[in-house]
């Protein structure tokens, strides 16, 4: 177990203004890489297009505004994704790729004539800030989003450094419990950006994100049910009983004695916790009338210690990993989006959790057979600004900002002997190059393929009986899935998290849903069936085993055709089951021969880029690619 601070002081300490980690070695390290990155996942999307050098050849050039031009190596792989090597990029200067241009234009295939040698006319080049700045216009930026981005992608590479400063082995990582490893992440693996949390400062970085790995307290605030609402399960209906299992009854008495001390009646509102950066930059602004008004009181801060999760505004408990997972709006502006809670949604996290658990609880093969563990959102208080909320043109961040959930933690629904990671740790590769994958399997005492499949046994059937039987998808990317091993580092099932965010159904009425709660039905978002299965492809396969395929076969040995096949044999496994549901097979077609190409750069790059706007935005869409699943691929 790793150790922390022994401190429960929220403010930040001096010590949190050094930036040992802002070295020239370690800084050049991670631009490295978030170039290779760059360069990968833009040519993935057809941001950029590079050119081969020569036919069949594995060396690409890009050329730059300026006339200059970058050379690398990139292994081409599935769904027509790029896995650029960070060491083999290279500047070429403008006279040397004017002289190869005079040297040949190329063949029929769009290849570069070699011309005079590259290597001796080029130099190492990785520096993403840089490439931003001369490929603007090959990138076809505008000057808002440039300048944006720059800043977002200068904060995630000081993130990156803050995690190679602290970084551990493989083997070290794997004795880490699961709440511990998630401070050793490194981000989403398709956005670039993947750690610009813009809003915070250094300082919050610091104190803050996953990889400062810095237990918290978190102070709680009283509000007027006037102006709140609460929402529990069925067993969490009372609030008080939510109170009983989260707060000892001494801080209990001590939040009720403030709200007496002020002449105002406890039972007269909700208690919450709210991440004190958002206290600061956002509550008190934003809410300071209803703060005046009593309806919104301050309290003081519980004594448990929690540590934030890969997510940001998500705390796990350390004292005490029997209470609840606590989720509060973050209004920083991460990946994709500003980082609220809405409130319509958040409303409606319970009774959306009562529905998806209550059709697992009355299926065998999701009970028993799998054992899928679906962490609900069990309670939920959400406050509405009395304007903001009021006006559907305002920007949606500004009616995301107070409220919390409560879901249920993870450790209490482990089997003796199991214990849990998130899918993304798969990804993980240490310092010294070993994969995390690599060392779990090496302690499981199987051979790869065996391991590989039973972890494609532990992930797909429940989520494909989700999908056929009831047309409900969950998105379950790195983050969202969580694979449960046993004492052997075997994976054996599946846990599943975040549902009201990221829980779609069939637009196409199915008699499944006819017990679908109506305040249900209103929040959850519907998908043509054509396109529920993207939230597997692009979740799942595009989003983690578009990264986990190659990383296997370096590592392991595994043909990368060998890993697609081994995901499609559990797929048909699955479909031969359950013959009965044959209509449902076709009708949620996972194997057809090319998928939609959902893009999540383009956004940020062409789309949305960082303009307000009132309605979250999603990925983008651009063409098509080969499916690995499909027999002719």
């Amino acid at each position: 177990m790793q150790k922390y601070p022994a401190s429960r002081d929220a403010a930040p300490s001096p010590a949190l203004l050094s930036t040992p980690e802002l070295n020239s070695a370690v800084w050049d390290r991670a631009a490295a890489r978030l170039l290779a990155k760059m360069l990968g996942e833009f040519a993935y999307e057809e941001v950029v297009r590079p050119v081969p050098r020569s036919a069949g050849g594995d060396t690409y050039t890009l050329v730059l505004d300026d006339g200059g031009s970058l050379s690398f190596t990139a292994r081409r792989g599935v769904y027509g994704s790029w896995r650029v090597a960070p060491d083999s990029i290279r500047e070429a200067s403008s006279e040397a790729t004017e002289a190869d241009a005079a040297a040949g234009t190329g063949d029929e295939a769009g290849t570069m004539a070699p011309g005079r040698d590259q290597v001796a006319d080029s130099v190492p080049f990785s520096d993403p800030l840089l490439f931003l700045a001369r490929a603007r216009r090959l990138l076809d930026l505008d000057g808002a989003t440039l300048g944006h981005l720059v800043r977002e992608l200068t904060t995630t590479l000081t993130a990156d450094a803050r995690l190679d400063h602290g970084a551990l082995s493989a083997a070290e990582l794997a004795d880490l419990g699961y709440a511990e490893l998630e401070g050793h992440q490194t981000g989403h693996p398709w956005i670039v950006a993947n750690k610009g949390r813009l809003g915070f400062s250094a300082t919050d970085a610091a104190r803050y994100t996953p990889e400062a790995r810095t237990p918290v307290t978190l102070p709680w605030i009283a509000v007027s049910s006037r102006i709140a609402a609460y929402r529990g399960v069925s067993e969490l209906a009372d609030p008080g009983r939510l109170y009983a299992q989260e707060l000892d009854p001494a801080v209990r008495e001590s939040f009720s004695a403030v709200l007496r001390g002020r002449g105002l009646d406890p039972d007269g509102y909700y208690c919450l916790p709210v991440h004190p950066w958002q206290w600061d930059e956002w509550i008190v602004p934003l809410f300071a009338p209803a703060i005046a008004a009593g309806d919104i009181v301050p309290l003081h801060a519980d004594p448990d210690l929690r540590l934030p999760q890969q997510s940001i505004r998500t705390f796990a408990n350390l004292d005490r990993p029997d209470r609840h997972t606590v989720k509060l709006p973050l209004s920083i502006l991460n990946t994709l989006v500003w980082r609220g809670l809405p409130t319509e949604r958040t409303l409606a996290a319970p009774a959306v959790t009562g529905w998806v658990q209550g059709l697992r609880d009355n299926d065998p093969f999701l009970r028993d057979t799998c054992g899928v563990i679906l962490l609900g959102e069990v309670a939920s208080v959400t406050v509405e600004h009395p304007l903001y909320d009021h006006l559907p043109e305002t920007p949606y961040q500004f009616k995301e900002i107070l409220g919390a959930i409560w879901r249920e933690p993870l450790l209490p629904r482990l089997a003796p002997g199991e214990r849990a990671r998130t899918l993304a740790s798969l990804l993980h590769t240490d310092p010294r190059g070993r994969a995390f994958t690599a060392e779990l399997v090496a302690r499981s005492g199987l051979t790869p393929t065996v391991w590989l499949t039973r972890l494609f046994a532990a992930l797909l059937p429940p989520l494909l009986h989700f999908l056929y039987r009831y047309g409900t998808v969950f998105s379950p990317h790195g983050e969202n899935a969580i694979v449960v091993f046993d004492d052997h580092d075997v994976p054996v099932r599946l846990a599943i998290k975040d549902f009201v965010d990221d829980v779609n159904v069939s637009a196409r009425p199915l008699p499944e849903h006819d017990t679908m709660p109506a305040d249900v039905r209103s929040v959850l978002l519907t998908e043509e069936p054509a396109f529920l299965t993207q939230f597997i492809h692009s979740g799942l396969f595009t989003g983690v085993f578009r990264f986990l395929s190659p990383l296997c076969e370096e590592q392991l040995g595994i043909p990368e055709s060998v890993f697609w096949s081994l995901v499609r044999a559990e797929i048909l496994r699955h479909q031969a089951r359950f013959p009965e549901l044959k209509g449902r097979f076709e009708m949620f077609d996972m194997l057809t021969p090319r998928i939609e190409r959902l893009c999540l750069n383009r956004n940020r790059l062409h789309l949305d880029g960082y303009r307000d706007r009132p309605e979250r935005p999603h990925a983008a869409v651009h063409g098509t690619v080969p499916n690995p699943l499909h027999p002719s691929t």
